[in-house]
């Protein structure tokens, strides 16, 4: 299984994310995780991304679109994955199925995980994590809707979209993927 995590900053895109592994035994490609390590380990991309991400901007896509091939290829992705803060755009949703049609692959699912604006910042401004700023949790979430929700209407199309309440428990919200993962 393939699948794609949508959803605003702190609509429990990570927490899904790790859940859906757990219980599918694929691999979590986390791509704001991952970017915090590089950013902690002093790599080159860390280096780039770290203004960026410091500014709650979305790092350029060629250097992300680059990356997440990186991860696509690794041993552990062919048999399945859960991709989680990529894409952002519907450019790198378009990219992303052009990279799985190089390795053979397609994307199972985008599972969006609707969640109203107030609960999103709430939730986000509720975590500790560095870049977790009021101002930059505010312009995460002004990003989403100007560059993210593009990306409902290319899955739609596709008809690749799951839409999910994402403002319940995390425990009804897994319950729910998983009904209609079983069921589509």
């Amino acid at each position: 299984m393939r699948l794609v995590i949508v959803g605003g900053s702190g609509s429990g895109k990570s927490t899904q994310a790790q859940k859906l592994c757990s219980q599918l035994e694929i691999p979590l490609i986390a791509t704001g995780e991952l970017l915090r390590q590089a950013i902690a380990n002093f790599t080159n991309l860390g280096r780039f991304a770290q203004p960026y991400m410091a500014t709650g901007e979305l790092v350029p896509d060629e250097v992300i679109i680059e990356f997440i091939l990186t991860q696509l290829k690794q041993p552990d992705a062919k048999r399945g994955w859960v991709l989680e803060g990529y894409p952002r755009t519907a450019f790198q949703a378009e990219e992303l199925d052009f990279l799985l049609d190089q390795l053979g692959q397609q994307l199972t699912w985008a599972i969006y995980l609707q969640v109203p604006q107030a609960v999103m910042v709430s939730r986000a401004l509720g975590r500790s994590l560095p870049d977790d700023q009021p101002e930059i949790v505010q312009r995460r979430v002004e990003l989403f809707y100007d560059r993210t929700i593009p990306i409902l209407e290319y899955y739609d199309r596709r008809r690749r979209l799951l839409t999910i309440n994402g403002d319940q428990s995390p425990e009804m919200v897994l319950h729910s993927i998983m009904n209609l993962l079983s069921v589509c």
